[in-house]
């Protein structure tokens, strides 16, 4: 029997490769620009689209400069219940609460921010997209072109590809699943979190590369069970992102201190 999901994912890794080309590189370039002045790649996402996020850092093959935002009350612990999937929907769609979450985060002038979204309509993204924007950050939205058909329903008018700077597209399917099971009234095996991890390590890859081109190398986490490498080797680079997030906090400080006081 051949393969049901495999060939159909491959099919759209293919097109969103040949979709992207051009945005791949004008991000890889801007993420540089943000990492050679010592600011960061922050990556922001809800429910399943917090998936890519942690797949992106920390982990073996990845680099200090990305910065997760990972709000748990917008990632799933539970099917139901606290902490549980309806909570985390309901929420997502809720305006202005992501406002809330970023004002404590480092986001500073000159950074990039990577947010992901499927469908780009939950106000999550939205809002941080249009957060970002207004504080000089550069925005690049992974999600999929295909859910453009659909009109907005955030306050503004947007989704999140309209409030990004640019546009990184998944290719998948409006409905996510790509196997029709005979019998079944719906397909089943998403794609669209799949694609979006694929997507950010082909950002990773370029980064580096338009990092290297300059004579700028950032420590790369590598697993200890490769020879020579160690867990004390782990600890340094840890070190090393803390020294940068704590330079981000100090520079993002005195905005944190305004908004506080209301300004």
């Amino acid at each position: 029997m051949s393969d049901l999901y495999i060939h159909r994912l491959t099919a759209l890794i293919d097109q969103a490769a040949k979709a992207n080309e051009e945005a791949f590189g004008q991000a890889a370039s801007r993420f540089a620009d943000s990492l050679e002045g010592g600011g960061l790649v922050h990556l922001y996402g809800s429910g399943h689209s917090v998936l890519p996020v942690q797949e992106v850092f920390p982990r073996y093959g990845s680099y200090v400069g990305f910065n997760p935002l990972t709000d748990p009350r917008v990632m799933w612990h539970n099917v139901l219940g606290a902490g549980g999937v309806r909570e985390l929907l309901w929420l997502e769609r809720t305006e202005k609460y992501a406002e809330k979450f970023l004002d404590h985060q480092p986001l500073n002038k000159g950074d990039s921010i990577i947010i992901f979204g499927h469908s780009g309509r939950n106000s999550s993204g939205i809002d941080t997209a249009l957060y970002a924007k207004k504080r000089g950050i550069f925005v690049v939205a992974v999600t999929s072109k295909n859910n453009l058909d659909k009109p907005a329903t955030h306050s503004s008018g947007k989704r999140l590809a309209d409030a990004a700077d640019l546009v990184i597209d998944t290719c998948s399917p409006i409905e996510d699943a790509i196997v029709p099971v005979e019998g079944w009234s719906r397909p089943v095996s998403g794609s669209s979190t799949v694609l979006a991890m694929i997507l950010a390590h082909e950002l990773i890859a370029r980064t580096a590369e338009q990092l290297a081109k300059r004579g700028i190398e950032l420590p790369v986490f590598a697993s200890p069970t490769i020879s020579g490498v160690t867990l004390h080797d782990t600890d340094v680079i840890y070190g090393v992102y803390r020294e940068r997030m704590l330079e981000a906090q100090k520079k993002h400080l005195p905005t944190f201190q305004a908004t506080m006081r209301g300004e």
